[in-house]
């Protein structure tokens, strides 16, 4: 018998497999990481259970060391090493934000502390953390404009409000940087660009953790509850697990313990939140596989796309449901339409004989078998028009890459985000036909 053919040894083949595709390569060994740890070891935080590893389809992430429990503690980051405004507070700049006026927001310290400590190289204290930050980010405000465009409607026009905020950002803070000239021989017009901002701003946004806010004379009303928690900052983002993450009065220690048990040498990851892939692409710069929360949301114009235009009581219709909160976050997910998007449809496809039942509607009740089906019937049609369109823009993806090499990562990212709209599309595609099964 030959060997390697039995059912043990497909068994054990399977294991192989599957641990090779979930195990990272480790890259505690890289001399970033090394002055990394070094580094967090004289603010007396030495990790025991987590090791930095580069994993296919997450990218740099952290490894357990250990096979870890339900309820452990998994990090317990001192207060030492966190980067928050009181950091920024008891530096050099401490002194130049508490005498300008307005006070500036906690944001605009933070980012002009990452800013100049990146400018100042080797001879910032904080250099270990700084060398392994990204050097750029994939938020929609880093992207190429026509890479934006190519984003489903509703996430365009948040991209574009983003992109407006961060300019806005930036041109109102340009007299506080000017303030700061005596800190630098160079003029600081060229330390503190719009990129320059751009990185830091970034940073926080999609790397901080949250403590107790603080309120502080020297800064707006801003909220202040950022922090950036330095290797803490290297776990991954899965919606399928469950954390409690936050500072412990008690130790004075930023704590991560999961809910859920890791086997050795797997990945670890946390969870920003029940976030559907819009919403981490536009904070946080990437899609979720097979994300739970993913969805598809359904604007006003597209709702009504297939109503009649001779309704007479549609403007009626459309401000009851804007009156109401049943415009806006009307959603197709995993398991077909939602029922806030079935709901407005139904009201909306009210006869004028069946008008004056609006608030059963809103309520839940079903008015007829005509208007169950009249609305599932647009839904269907609704689902189609977003499968067309899901398509059309895959393939002009699909050409650009051929042709815009340079921005290949960034049409990649849109080609995923479009991928899983349309797994969900087709999803409730089937669903929909399902649900109408009984009206046939």
């Amino acid at each position: 018998m030959k060997m390697g053919r039995g059912r043990t040894s497909r068994i054990r083949r399977r294991k192989v497999f599957r641990s090779s595709v979930s195990r990272g390569v480790n890259e505690s060994y890289k001399p970033e990481f090394i002055e990394l740890k070094k580094w967090l070891k004289d603010r007396k935080f030495e990790d025991t259970n987590l090791i930095p590893a580069c994993f296919p389809g997450t990218g740099r992430g952290l490894m357990s060391k250990t096979s870890l429990q339900e309820g452990q503690v998994i990090i317990s980051l001192p207060e030492s090493c966190l980067l928050t405004t009181d950091t920024v507070i008891r530096s050099y700049l401490g002194a130049y934000i508490a005498k300008w006026r307005p006070p500036p927001s906690p944001l605009l310290a933070l980012c002009t502390f990452l800013v100049s400590e990146k400018h100042a190289g080797d001879q910032s204290v904080w250099k270990p953390y700084l060398e392994i930050l990204p050097k750029a980010y994939t938020c929609p405000v880093c992207l190429e404009p026509e890479v934006v465009n190519l984003f489903p409607k509703p996430l365009r026009a948040k991209a574009e409000e983003q992109r407006a905020r961060v300019r806005e950002f930036f041109s109102s803070s340009r007299g506080f940087f000017s303030s700061l000239q005596p800190l630098f021989s160079e003029a600081v017009g060229s330390i503190f660009s719009y990129r320059a901002l751009l990185w830091a701003w970034c940073t926080v946004n999609t790397r901080a953790v949250y403590v107790k806010p603080r309120r502080r004379r020297c800064f707006s009303a801003e909220p202040d509850t950022c922090a950036l928690a330095p290797y803490l900052d290297l776990l991954n983002h899965s919606p399928r697990v469950q954390v409690e993450a936050a500072f412990n009065e008690e130790t004075r220690c930023y704590e991560i313990r999961t809910a859920s048990s890791c086997r050795k040498h797997e990945e670890v990851f946390i969870c920003y939140g029940p976030h559907d892939n819009q919403r981490l692409l536009l904070e946080y710069g990437f899609v979720s596989i097979h994300n739970p929360h993913a969805c598809v949301y359904v604007s006003e114009d597209i709702l009504v796309k297939y109503l009649p235009s001779t309704d007479k009581q549609m403007n009626k219709k459309i401000s009851i449901l804007k009156d109401h909160d049943f415009i806006e976050n009307l959603t197709f997910g995993w398991d077909g339409p939602s029922w806030r998007l079935l709901t407005a449809l139904k009201l909306l496809c009210l006869e004028a004989e069946e008008f004056t039942c609006w608030k059963k509607i809103l309520l839940g009740e079903i008015i007829s078998d005509t208007n169950e089906k009249r609305s599932l019937d647009i839904a269907q049609k609704i689902c189609h028009y977003f499968i067309e369109e899901t398509n059309a823009v895959l393939q002009k993806v699909s050409h650009m890459k051929d042709e815009e090499v340079a921005s290949v990562n960034q049409l990649t990212l849109v080609e995923t985000l479009w991928t899983e709209e349309l797994k969900i599309l087709q999803a409730s595609a089937l669903i929909l036909n399902s649900l109408q099964t009984p009206f046939r």
